[in-house]
């Protein structure tokens, strides 16, 4: 252990003592960690008689202690009565602290003391104090905190949070859960993607079809009927209030009407504001379409309309125009696009998005505000009046940090919160890139390449959570949280007092806190995994299952049982890999020294049938194939329901390391699922396969990953009429005989105008079953 960390862990230790439930050696419980702590003598117990009071006519200080009674009721069970003038909790203006969210708390005999210059400073130290007094066994009881002295200020302005509610429109009551949950870890801009191709939300009165034909969309077809509209929209009145309530918390809302791309909706709603004229649909489909904006004077004055109406919501200083993914198929197929190019000099279309943004860069400017759009901006020349949000890794964010322009670091895929948290089956859809908690807390949001004299362009971090795959509050939360405490503390804290191992004790007290008010928090990183010993064919022919258990996370100890109960804090421990019997089920789970669980037990089924067994998310890429989306059932649904890993170019799965030698039979259940992505340009990387039925086949191939074996082919099964079949359905077929273990791949030769398939599950049959 190095210095630091033993003398961090040593002044940690010391101002825990005296806070109940909080272990001696167990850090002190704040997400983000401060800049400076200093323990101090004494303690105080801050109970429900306890009085917080502010100097009258300080309507900051006022709203603050508004802000702590009801966070202390909410993570501790009690909320403690404001009062004008003296109190034992005071909240004082103190200009000697220099930036509007510092301030500095002070606990000793006498009571707390949160003093700071500016507003957010005073929301801040309240949502410490409120952290400082939970969580414990004693929800509702006082609570005694150590006498510490904390001084703190944030090490980047912008820390944030983006909600797509354009992908998938979300309940206002979602925002406001959401608001409340980043205010409790001082995050303070919430980004929200208001418009796409697949929904516009922002209602503009001078524009109305905006929101009544862009906000909804027919959900796409699987076969069949395709289901009634879906969408939704937020009135004006409905944001004003948001945004009060966020300010009042210390967060800034940034919208985001993106263009001049992903204008679907808009132009579904205004056909005149799009080049050709014509009204598309509002599209159901995921990822990039042709649709863009009419670069022409009514284009520019309809945005100008639209800004507007925006800027009277939306008080904050940036406005966020998109730009990102704009192919230009028509506007180089426009005439009356190409001779503006001309007309005004330009380059090319590339040029031309840059100019267009200029424009409405010069006219938020002119109104007092600032332009930010992703990095795509940069394409055709950055436009003086633009700050970038870079999304393209990290080049876009050096390149204009070093030219004098103001960045924000929100990088894919490490900062794209619809990325999966673990490859276990039982995440949400989402993104097959991995970005666990410690990949998200390991990012640094200062790029090497940023001049050193360029550094305080550098505004900050903010993570992404797009929706195509996000329908639902609770699938929202889980990707959202607890990795939002990640980029809080990345946003926060300096960078030489960050450390993960650190960090994980308090994350896991702040994930308490998330739950106790309700909110969905992910256990990926503390869930138990179990990892057999080989292949399953090598355990089912030495007759006995080698198993190894751990999660992502190294944190408390993990018990199990082998009966099938739930594990208890007196359920053995795992300190080994375990040899185990056919037959056995292990239910297993990580527990905290207090003998609570950390995560839901996990179970490992050590039937015979169920080690031959593999679903879709056990399921691994074929040849030349990637799997890159983990996606539902029905891309709408309103609850959690069975998701597949696909490969969108080719819808090949492969069973791995079949054991040949036992299995006869196989038994594979099917899904259709829509085929609604817009690949633009990447369409022709799809691998269409001749179908010999009208619907396409399913072809079983063994062997079908060997460089120097033919595969053998093992069953061919017509698809069925996608109008008149089940969506989901089951073939069965023998297997070759062989020796030892082979992957069999499940290729689906289907239209790619139609549905595409994915397998669900296979079940391996023994003989004579």
């Amino acid at each position: 252990m190095n210095e630091r960390r033993r003398a961090g862990l040593i002044l940690l230790a010391s101002l825990a003592l005296g806070m109940p439930g909080v272990a001696a050696a167990d850090p002190l419980p704040l997400v983000p960690l401060p800049a400076s702590v200093v323990p101090a003598k004494g303690s105080f117990t801050l109970g429900p008689d306890v009085r917080i009071g502010t100097e009258p006519g300080d309507r900051g200080a006022a709203s603050a202690a508004r802000l702590l009674a009801a966070q202390l009721k909410a993570v501790r069970g009690f909320a403690p009565v404001q009062v004008n003038g003296k109190a034992a909790v005071r909240f004082v203006r103190d200009r000697r602290i220099r930036g509007k969210e510092a301030y500095r708390l002070t606990v000793d005999a006498s009571g707390v003391t949160i003093a700071a210059s500016g507003d957010a400073g005073l929301v801040w130290g309240a949502m410490t104090l409120a952290q400082l007094a939970s969580p414990d066994g004693r929800f509702g009881q006082p609570a005694t905190i150590a006498g510490i002295v904390i001084e703190d200020m944030p090490r980047f302005a912008w820390r944030g949070l983006m909600v797509d509610v354009a992908r998938h429109f979300q309940p206002i009551e979602e925002l406001y859960i959401i608001v409340d949950q980043m205010a409790a870890v001082k995050l303070n801009t919430l980004h929200l993607h208001l418009t796409d191709d697949q929904g516009w939300r922002f209602e503009v009165k001078r524009y109305p079809k905006l929101a009544e034909i862009g906000g909804w969309r027919l959900p796409p077809s699987a076969g069949g009927r395709t289901g009634d509209k879906v969408g939704g929209f937020y009135s004006q009145a409905q944001l004003k209030a948001l945004v009060a309530y966020a300010a009042e918390r210390g967060i800034t809302i940034v919208p985001e009407i993106d263009l001049p791309g992903h204008a679907q909706a808009l132009v579904a709603a205004y056909p005149e504001f799009g080049v050709f004229g014509d009204r598309p649909p509002v599209s159901h489909d995921w990822g990039v379409n042709p649709y863009l904006l009419n670069p022409g004077p009514e284009g520019v004055a309809f945005v100008k309309t639209v800004l507007d109406e925006l800027m009277a919501v939306f008080p904050g200083t940036y406005i966020h125009l998109g730009g990102d993914e704009a192919i230009k198929d028509q506007w180089q197929r426009s005439p009356a696009v190409q001779a503006q190019i001309a007309a005004l000099g330009l380059k090319d279309e590339n040029a031309l998005q840059s100019w267009l943004i200029d424009q409405f860069g010069a006219y938020l400017a002119s109104k007092g505000r600032r332009l930010i759009g992703w990095d795509e901006i940069l394409e055709g020349g950055l436009p003086p009046s633009a700050s970038i949000m870079s999304w393209r890794g990290e080049k876009g964010a050096v390149e204009a940090a070093n030219a004098g322009h103001d960045v924000v670091l929100s990088p894919a895929p490490i900062l794209y919160l619809d990325s999966l948290q673990s490859d276990r089956g039982d995440e949400p859809p989402g993104r097959i890139t991995i970005q666990s908690l410690e990949t998200v807390y390991a990012y640094e949001p200062l790029p090497a390449g940023v001049a050193p004299d360029k550094a305080h362009h550098v505004l900050g971090a903010q993570g992404n959570a797009w929706s195509e795959y996000l329908v639902t509050p609770y699938q929202v939360q889980h990707m959202l949280f607890p990795r939002a405490a990640a980029i809080a503390e990345m946003g926060w804290t300096p960078r030489q007092r960050r450390d993960f191992a650190d960090f994980v004790p308090r994350v896991d007290v702040q994930m308490m806190r998330w739950r106790r008010g309700g909110v969905e928090v992910a256990d990926s990183g503390f869930a138990v995994g179990f990892k057999l010993d080989g292949t399953r064919g090598e355990a089912l022919r030495k007759g006995r299952v080698r198993l190894s258990l751990a999660s992502q996370i190294r944190y408390g100890a993990i018990r199990y049982t082998v009966d099938g109960s739930e594990p208890q804090a007196s359920s053995p421990a795992y300190a080994q890999p375990l040899d185990i019997a056919f037959g056995t089920t292990i239910r297993a789970a990580g527990f905290r020294e207090d003998g609570t669980p950390i995560a839901a037990p996990r179970r490992f089924e050590g039937t015979r049938a169920a080690l031959l067994a593999r679903t879709a998310s056990e399921m691994v890429a074929c040849p030349k194939g990637a799997l890159g989306l983990r996606v539902p059932l029905a891309s709408e649904a309103t609850a959690n329901q069975p998701a597949f890993n696909v490969n969108l170019f080719d819808t090949c799965t492969a069973y791995p390391a079949a054991p040949l030698d036992i299995a006869r039979a196989f038994v594979v259940d099917v899904a259709r699922l829509p085929r609604h992505y817009g690949l633009a340009h990447d369409f022709k990387a799809v691998r269409a396969h001749y179908n010999v039925t009208p619907f396409g086949e399913l072809v079983v191939q063994v062997g079908c990953t060997d460089k120097d074996a033919k595969p053998v082919v093992a069953g061919t099964f017509p698809l069925p009429d996608p109008d008149k079949a089940p969506q989901r359905f089951t073939f069965r077929g023998a297997l070759p005989k062989g020796a030892g273990d082979r992957d069999i791949c499940f290729q689906f030769t289907a239209p790619t105008s139609g549905p595409f398939y994915a397998v669900e599950k296979v079940q391996l049959m023994e003989q004579g079953e």
